[in-house]
């Protein structure tokens, strides 16, 4: 554990409260929660256990005026009514700030809390994944502009009329209902996702809004999103709806050699069995404790658990066999910034890199990853934050009180609302 870090607050409520406020005092998009229901392999080192986010997002909701909140929930063990009423819900009660992170959930381990059956192929989570997020939409829209009247002469809250059951029978699904929460301000949550698979970008070219990935070479990531570009316009889709947000984890020192210094003193931090740990559950849960750290990393092409994550699998085994790594070698580089690229230097250092990857067209900006929270948080707010303001490719403020507006993607809908007197917003 670093230094600056109370270890023993680190799931407390006001540990991320601090966060969420210099998040939002450098005026970033979002905050973003991932999850895995479940107990990860090793769990003597794996590390604090994640809250449930929507209940830890709508907490946040309550201190915080503007940042955007993202959540993880997985298309493979919720059903479509629940999570489109769940996050419709903190959409509202935040005033138009949630942000969805749709996973299908590639873990054995999580498929065990919900059942005895196995889990499912690739394909056919992706099949389901495909559906369930037809429906959620159809629930979010199920309500018509102008819907909700609040006539004051009447007393009628609503037009029955503007309000639509959706009568939803698929092939895994069927759902009647409208849904019975009203659309926010920026009229559905944002949609996010963040699988790398072949299958993966096709299902985020028809449905995803933002794409997380992880990219370490910027070539590489230039062709990931022209490829995810040209599949959603296939689809039909404004290839400029869609933003790719690669990962970066910014090490930040006042001199280049201190930024060394830092990151060597948390890589030393990096105990062994918990570096393995994270990279078991990197691998989708294959067990690579039970491997000889000293040993060859192995060929995991075919396994089943390992090949879950595909995207993650493909850049951690790429380099392994490409550098012929150890076992131990391959987990102490996937703690650095779990998987994803790093950035070591001086403040003008990594605004330059990110000014180098937006000009490229290799990211539509970034999903970062501090170090340790909260301090490579705040070194990034308050040294590098000015820096990409100085350049003009940063906001200086919040011009916006929406995620959507934030990430200037489109308003799904209006919620013009009538008090009988005239249209008040």
């Amino acid at each position: 554990m670093h230094r600056t870090v109370d270890a023993a607050g680190v799931d407390e409520f006001s540990h991320f409260r601090a966060l969420t406020k210099v998040a939002e005092r450098g005026t970033l998009d979002s905050i973003f929660l991932a999850d895995i229901p479940g107990t990860p392999p090793n769990v003597a080192f794996s590390g604090p256990m994640t809250h449930e986010p929507l209940t830890h997002l709508s907490a946040v909701a309550a201190v915080t005026q503007h940042i955007g909140l993202i959540g993880t929930a997985t298309t493979s063990y919720y059903e479509p009514y629940n999570l489109a009423r769940l996050f419709a819900s903190l959409d509202l009660l935040s005033s138009g700030r949630a942000g969805w992170n749709m996973v299908t959930t590639g873990l054995p381990m999580v498929a065990r809390n919900f059942g005895d059956d196995p889990l499912p192929a690739h394909e056919a989570r992706y099949e389901r994944a495909d559906e369930f997020v037809e429906v959620v939409r159809s629930l979010w829209q199920s309500w018509d502009d102008g819907a909700v009247e609040l006539d004051e002469v009447t007393g009628r809250y609503l037009d029955p009329e503007r309000l639509r059951d959706i009568h939803h029978r698929g092939e895994r699904f069927s759902v009647a209902g409208s849904l019975n929460v009203r659309p926010s301000p920026q009229g559905e949550p944002v949609r996010v996702q963040a699988g790398g698979s072949d299958r993966g970008l096709d299902f985020a070219a028809r449905h995803s809004e933002v794409v997380f990935t992880s990219q370490h070479d910027i070539r590489a990531a230039v062709a990931f999103a022209h490829d995810l570009r040209a599949r959603a316009r296939a689809l039909g889709r404004d290839p400029s709806s869609l933003l790719v947000l690669p990962g970066l984890s910014a090490i930040i020192g006042s001199s280049e050699s201190e930024a060394r210094a830092h990151a060597a003193e948390l890589d030393d931090l990096v105990r062994p069995a918990a570096s393995l740990a994270l990279l078991s559950i990197q691998l989708g849960g294959f067990d690579v404790t039970q491997l000889d750290p000293d040993g060859p990393f192995p060929d995991l092409r075919h396994d089943p658990v390992a090949t879950a994550s595909r995207q993650r699998f493909r850049l951690i085994t790429e380099k392994a066999w490409r550098e012929n790594l150890t076992v131990a070698e391959v987990a102490r580089w996937a703690a650095r910034g779990h998987g994803h690229r790093v950035v070591v230097g001086t403040p003008e250092q990594v605004a330059d890199d990110i000014v180098t990857w937006f000009d490229a067209g290799a990211a539509d900006g970034f999903n970062l990853q501090p170090p340790v929270l909260p301090d490579g948080l705040t070194r990034f707010v308050d040294h590098v934050i000015p820096l990409l303001r100085s350049r003009g490719v940063f906001r200086r403020e919040y011009e916006s009180t929406t995620l959507r507006g934030h990430l200037g993607l489109p308003r799904e809908r209006s919620t013009t609302r009538s008090s009988g007197r005239g249209d008040v917003k």
